[in-house]
């Protein structure tokens, strides 16, 4: 069985840029996870490393707790809504999703710390301050839909080329597909080749559906020295939930055998994948605000790697209807797997310039390397393969995220943009977003609402045959609502 796992997974993945294991790309979907936070920070580009005072500290810089003067709690629902457009062929697609989520929920307790009869209150250390908060800090909705007409190859060449590799005799997906007469060996019996049995000019479509994010529930601390030096820590316990479904359709006509002699059938064949991942994790971070004037404060945050342990099911099956009213079905057969895992740590900088009354401007710089993304080995599984590719595809990157906030009475305006960097050497292309929101305060309550607007694109291949392997182009776009009511007591 883990041998028929291996060949089916790493062999035939619906891949972006390159052909590479599902376990390497999931290692890294699971290590692009963003910062939970407020309505007010995703309006400035999530820019809050050297903010401080808001809510998404707990998440974020844990020394941004020191700036609270009073005990505070809010909560963030979300409305997540996809479009993806495909180009395949010469041919368009469109596929949508929309998605209601608790983005976050947080709660902070002010606690002053006594000071001395008669010695400065504003010196030594002044407060510390406990946060808790729920964070959505990865979403993975998502729909595919592309097809078009291939005059140049099939699926069942790939499955002839596993054949060639793998034979037939230990099944998986190769022998599947010969059973259904998708692929035959031609040639002399000593010296045969397996081949496509379809004619050219095939019609292929393929449908993808994604569901599922992560979350981390975070409990920080931060202390106030002397309204100037502000430290603090926290850790997150995390949550991972990703459901995968993938099925690709070929029609065509194929040349099979029928009392000894060739002839023409009609085919309808469908490739269907399932994914079904859930997982744990533990991280921690370290943070510091330190302000340079009192108009302009620097911020730091160091975010350990996260250790994640995952339950993996995946599953496939292969269909193919003939036109001479032969049906064959093979699966759905599952192959489950744990294995544990280590996202790359974080590292971010930021710089805060407040004018007054009047709001501030804000920017964050963020390291992460994604080619330090580890799998480990077990009894059902060798990682050497996922992490070799892992070091051969993934690299470093920069994410940059700029804001700013006008305060007009008790009407704030916001906007900001952000940049994630690829996480590949080759072909990656970055997400950017762009993002506004109004604040309005009343008394001790609050309410902030966000937009934010993504953009991001990749290419997918269906299978791999080589240089003549086609490719579906997807550009997406994402237009997410965020909604923050908040009170100070």
């Amino acid at each position: 069985m883990k041998f028929k796992y291996i060949l089916s997974v790493i062999a035939f993945v619906a891949v972006s840029n390159s052909s590479f294991a599902q376990y390497a790309k999931d290692a890294v979907r699971y290590s692009t996870f963003q910062t939970g936070s407020t309505s007010r920070i995703k309006a400035i580009g999530n820019a809050g490393t050297a903010i401080g005072g808001d809510l998404t500290s707990i998440s974020g810089n844990p020394a941004g707790l020191g700036y609270f003067t009073r005990s505070e709690v809010s909560f963030t629902p979300e409305f997540d809504g996809s479009n993806n457009n495909s180009a395949y062929l010469g041919q368009s697609g469109t596929a949508t999703k929309s998605n209601l989520n608790l983005s976050n929920v947080a709660i902070v307790f002010y606690s002053r710390l006594n000071t001395p009869s008669g010695q400065d209150k504003t010196k030594g250390w002044v407060s510390i301050n406990w946060g808790g908060s729920y964070n959505r800090t990865n979403n993975f909705y998502e729909g595919i839909q592309y097809g078009a007409k291939n005059n140049t190859n099939s699926v069942n060449d790939y499955y002839a080329s596993l054949a060639n590799s793998f034979g037939v005799d230990n099944g998986g997906l190769q022998a599947w597909a010969y059973d259904q007469k998708l692929i035959s060996p031609y040639g002399t019996a000593s010296n045969y080749t397996y081949s496509s049995n379809s004619l050219p000019g095939v019609q292929q479509n393929n449908t993808i559906n994604r569901t599922g994010g992560q979350s981390a529930i975070d409990f920080s601390v931060g202390a106030n020295y002397s309204n100037k030096l502000y430290l603090g820590f926290g850790f997150g316990i995390t949550d991972l939930r990703y459901k995968y479904t993938n099925n690709f359709n070929e029609t065509g006509s194929v040349t099979v055998t029928e009392n000894i002699l060739p002839v023409t059938r009609g085919f309808n064949s469908t490739y269907s994948r399932f994914q079904d991942t859930k997982g744990e994790g533990l991280n921690a971070r370290f943070g510091i605000i330190y302000k340079l004037l009192e108009s302009v404060r620097i911020g730091a945050t160091i975010t350990t790697p996260t250790f994640l342990t995952v339950d993996d099911t995946y599953s496939e099956g292969l269909t193919n209807n003939l036109s001479n009213g032969n049906k064959y079905s093979n699966g759905p057969t599952d192959y489950p797997l744990t294995y544990t895992m280590r996202t790359p740590f974080k590292a971010a900088g930021g710089l805060s310039i407040f004018l007054g009354q009047y709001g501030f401007i804000t920017g964050d710089v963020e390291y992460i390397d994604y080619s330090t993304t580890h799998m480990d080995s077990n009894d059902n599984y060798t990682n050497t393969y996922d992490n070799g590719i892992i070091k051969s595809t993934y690299k470093s990157a920069i994410n940059a995220h700029a804001g700013a906030e006008i305060k007009l009475g008790s009407v704030a305006l916001r906007g900001g943009l952000g940049i994630q960097g690829s996480p590949l050497k080759t072909n990656g292309v970055a997400t950017k977003t762009v993002t506004g929101g109004l604040g309005y305060r009343i008394g001790s309550y609050y309410i902030d609402a966000t937009y934010v607007h993504l953009t991001n694109s990749q290419s997918i291949l269906p299978y791999d045959i080589g240089t003549t392997s086609p490719t579906a182009n997807v550009n997406g776009t994402n237009n997410n609502f965020f909604l923050t009511i908040g009170y100070r007591y």
